[in-house]
């Protein structure tokens, strides 16, 4: 794969924008014991710029969510009512914090068929794919993979100890097996599309916390809905994140760092 050195970041907006003009991302993400999946994904996909935020959630999580995220609105999440936003949104995040089982694949399964815009899958919405056998059938928008190492290994097969042995290798199977965008986290983020691959070189040992891919799947999300293509809002999603934990490390610590740190450090950072 050919190296790109440098991340394409967003450009300005224009004077005249108002909140459709700068996308809508619905996120489909969090359970009961995992709100605050739904919670960091919404608040980095507001910070990352986004016009709106739609999260889809349980009945009962839906009073809840506006507490800890006012600027995002809720949806109920059954699998009809995911395929209608979906088809109306200019970008989907799915997966973190919503458990490995059959009614997140149903949901997978939905987005992938019905979205027109581009689409991240993360964390759970990985897992219950894996193994990945042939290229998946995403919009034709894009299709945009998160995996850390552990969720590559299952993907591809193996485990986290194969993936870090040879970080290149497992990228560019991750990109030939999906067929799709492929963000291997990690120190060194790796950001492949089978023909190119960006090194990251931003971020810090304090994104070693819970949450923190959440915050990153929520800023794809809303780079995606600004328009940007899936490779180039994939590594500038990942040097802007890892930006933000620098911010907050300078500040106070990599120790102290918590993912709820990070949405608001990405708006001092974001061009």
């Amino acid at each position: 794969m050919r190296t790109v050195r440098r991340a394409k970041l967003p450009g300005p907006r224009a004077r005249d924008a108002h909140k459709g003009d700068c996308g809508t991302v619905l996120v489909v993400a969090g359970s009961h014991d995992m709100l605050g999946a739904a919670i960091l994904c919404a608040s980095a996909g507001l910070r990352g710029g986004a016009g709106l935020v739609r999260v889809a959630l349980p009945r009962a999580l839906q009073p809840l969510l506006p507490l800890a995220v006012p600027c995002a609105t809720t949806l109920l999440r059954s699998t009809n009512a995911v395929r209608r936003a979906a088809a109306a949104a200019d970008a989907v995040v799915v997966g973190p914090g919503l458990g490995a089982n059959a009614s997140t694949r149903a949901l997978v399964d939905a987005v992938l068929a019905a979205s027109r815009g581009p689409v991240v899958l993360d964390a759970d919405a990985l897992n219950v794919l894996a193994p990945l056998r042939r290229p998946l059938r995403g919009p034709a928008a894009g299709l945009v993979l998160t995996p850390h190492p552990g969720e590559a290994g299952r993907l591809l097969g193996s485990d986290a100890r194969a993936v870090q042995a040879d970080r290149n290798a497992a990228l560019a199977e991750l990109c030939t097996r999906s067929g799709a965008v492929v963000v291997l986290k990690g120190r060194h983020t790796l950001v492949g599309d089978g023909r190119r691959r960006f090194t990251n070189r931003t971020g810090n040992a304090g994104l070693a916390t819970g949450g923190a891919g959440d915050v990153l799947t929520g800023l794809l999300g809303a780079l995606l809905a600004q328009g940007m293509a899936p490779f180039d809002a994939a590594c500038a999603g990942v040097h802007l994140h890892g930006r933000s934990a620098d911010l907050v490390a300078r500040r106070s610590s990599q120790r102290g760092l918590i993912a709820s740190d990070l949405p608001a450090a990405l708006a001092e950072v974001m061009p």
